[in-house]
């Protein structure tokens, strides 16, 4: 059994690793392509060994450590920083399960009953190794760039937890194989689509991804927490914030998008997963990349806002909206349970996507109040 668990998780870091290099590839060929331009083309065919030219780069390069840090925490933060983006990820189911000998193989390292519970405590600890980058430093800009990524975790960590309560409601269970089986007959993104889209925001803010990315503002903060980084140590931080983009990606296709099951149309068909266990980790992937392009996407379109409004946003407009999402799955899974009218529960899609609207004309309301000095 030891075996087993050692090799699935060489296996799954193996996985994250090679999708981190090319997903710096994918990014850069992906932005250029918005923004007109080339990309990288040169090492490899069309780039493809450009991940291993940077590798081999960032290891040779000389490491500069500044003589005032506070040298054991300076030289342990980056590990703190990307060994939970990598443990994280255990959880996460990856297909059904096949035979090898004999022997039945999940597709998953581990399997527990809260395994939602364990994606918040682990995804929370992250943040430590950010802040101590930050105090280490000794550094006015880094320690600013560690007090606001602490600060923007706290605030948009209470979003995350209640979008967790809303996969956790409609799956009726918090194992994640549970709720990908639950959404066999429907994704839950079509039930609870404004969920949804809060989830991938706020994700966005938990691994700094611009428009969040206050943390690492160059113009303010020259890079911030890892200002003073260089060589592999800052090639962990630029590993660890990709591995994250990664596994939030994964965590997103698994609570609202299926995870490894096909369309619900396809269930009866020769693409069902229940017939080729190999196609779920397939499905998978395609979800996951399909989510990383919305993450660069956004990265290519919207412009870093300002501080005191990413603050403002996550307590006064995505906490509210988040509760009354909650409040409304909860009250239309009740009411078709206790009514016995399937149909109720198309008003949980259309009462969230008033919200939302709710939500926007609050956003513009108070714009327009600063805009006019009525702050």
């Amino acid at each position: 059994m030891w075996v087993e668990w050692i090799v699935k998780g060489f296996i799954l870091c193996l996985i994250l690793l090679t999708g981190f290099a090319y997903l710096t590839l994918y990014e850069r060929r992906a932005l250029a392509r918005m923004q007109v331009r080339v990309g990288p083309n040169r090492a490899g065919p069309q780039g493809l060994l450009q991940p291993i030219a940077d590798a081999v780069k960032l290891i040779f390069k000389e490491e500069l450590t500044p003589g005032k840090v506070y040298k054991v925490v300076f030289f342990l933060a980056p590990v703190l920083t990307v060994v939970p983006s990598l443990v994280i990820a255990a959880v996460i189911p990856l297909g059904t399960s096949f035979n090898l000998f004999g022997r039945e193989i999940t597709l998953y390292v581990a399997d527990l009953n809260v395994g939602i519970l364990y994606l918040m405590s682990i995804a929370s600890i992250a943040v430590y190794g950010i802040v101590l980058a930050g105090w280490s430093s000794n550094n006015k800009y880094a320690m600013l760039g560690g007090i606001r990524s602490s600060a923007q975790m706290i605030s948009y960590e209470l979003s995350l937890g209640l979008c967790f309560v809303i996969a956790i409601i409609m799956g009726d269970s918090m194992n994640l194989k549970d709720i990908v089986e639950a959404q066999k007959d429907m994704w839950f993104v079509v039930l609870q689509p404004a969920g949804a889209l809060v989830f991938l925001i706020v994700v966005l803010a938990e691994v700094n991804r611009a428009p969040f990315d206050m943390p690492e503002a160059e113009q303010e903060l020259t890079a911030g927490y890892h200002a003073e980084y260089s060589g592999m140590k800052f090639a962990l931080f630029f590993m660890a914030e990709y591995q994250k983009m990664i596994v939030v990606c994964m965590i997103a296709a698994t609570l609202f998008f299926g995870g490894y099951r096909e369309l619900w149309f396809l269930k009866d068909t020769i693409f069902s997963v229940d017939r080729f266990w190999f196609l779920g980790p397939i499905y998978l992937f395609i979800k996951v990349v399909v989510l990383l392009f919305f993450m660069i996407w956004i990265r290519a379109t919207w412009p870093r806002i300002r501080y005191d409004r990413l603050m403002s946003f996550g307590w006064k407009v995505l906490l509210p909206l988040c509760l009354a999402l909650a409040f409304i799955t909860a009250v239309g899974i009740l009411l078709v349970q206790e009514l016995g009218n399937p149909l109720l529960i198309w008003g949980v899609p259309i009462l969230s996507i008033i919200s939302i609207f709710v939500a926007v004309a609050f956003i513009n309301r108070d714009l327009r109040r600063k805009s006019h000095g009525r702050v």
